[in-house]
């Protein structure tokens, strides 16, 4: 299944399954269902059969262009990113092989939609771009090993880990860096991990201005998606909701010489097979 969150012309954000191009609000069908992607994802148990069953049935909606697509988990909990965790990346970068997961939190306040613009902030002029596949986790859960860890993840979504360079190097701590105000779009769904066969070996994809800039595959991740729960439980307890972005391949902005920073007006497109794409236009902070 593919679940959103939406928002029609005078209405308030609502979770829909996207349906063939079309969207329909769960809460039309089903009064009593959870109003926030959060509390659906917690009552998952309550909720997959009978949305599986309107998922197949023959049900319409509205096209997914009349609504507005928000982040399909607007305020999450968590937002954690891992950085240095494709090889070319690190290549690129300079630096050494991670012989540990590099961790970096990103304040709820950066979420942001699939389709929605990305700030250029007044602070800075090193604007990046990072495609990445981000997962949700589904499960409330600590101490959790590798093998067991699929059943941690509720689902898959295309993310784009938008950098603010001179902010994010200027110490050693990344937080400042990526926690600007618009600079973690992902979306435009969550496809439902029962969807996806492996999220390691899906192509990913970044374009600005149609220009190809990031090609790879999930499958050259250094550390995969089980082995980012399993180490992260070990510290902190994992929610329904959180959001966990999984790390960049080769091709940012920055590895250029001289760096190719994001302008006004510049157009933002990652891909990732099977899950979808975002586009999100730079425009000057206001």
């Amino acid at each position: 299944m593919k679940l959103c969150t939406f928002k029609s012309r005078a209405s308030v954000p609502a979770v829909g399954l996207v349906i063939a191009g079309q969207v329909v609000a769960i809460r039309d069908h089903f009064e009593d269902a959870p109003a926030t992607m959060i509390d659906l994802i917690a009552e998952w148990d309550l909720w997959q059969k009978p949305l599986a069953e309107l998922a197949a049935s023959d049900v319409s909606g509205v096209p997914s262009s009349e609504v507005m697509l928000l982040a399909p988990v607007p305020r999450p909990g968590k937002i954690l990113g891992i950085g240095l965790n494709y090889a070319d990346h690190v290549e690129e970068s300079g630096m050494g092989m991670p012989a540990d997961q590099l961790w970096f939190a990103m304040m709820s306040t950066a979420a942001n939609g699939p389709y929605a613009p990305i700030d250029l902030p007044k602070v800075s002029q090193a604007l990046d771009y990072e495609a990445e596949m981000v997962f949700i986790v589904g499960k409330r859960g600590r101490h959790l090993s590798a093998d067991n860890a699929r059943e941690a993840i509720f689902g898959y979504c295309v993310g784009n880990d938008v950098s603010v360079r001179d902010w994010q190097l200027r110490t050693s701590q990344f937080v400042l860096g990526k926690s600007f105000d618009t600079h973690a779009p992902f979306g435009p769904w969550i496809v439902t991990a029962d969807e996806i066969a492996d999220p390691h070996q899906l192509g990913i994809r970044c374009f600005v201005n149609d220009e190809k800039r990031q090609d790879s595959n999930t499958a050259q991740l250094i550390f995969n998606c089980y082995q980012q729960i399993e180490h992260l439980s070990k510290v902190m307890t994992l929610e329904p909701g959180d959001v966990i972005f999984t790390g960049t391949p080769g091709g940012v902005g920055v590895s250029f010489k001289p760096p190719r920073w994001l302008r006004e007006g510049d157009r933002v497109r990652v891909e990732i097979d099977g899950l979808g794409m975002l586009e999100n236009q730079v425009r000057a902070e206001v």
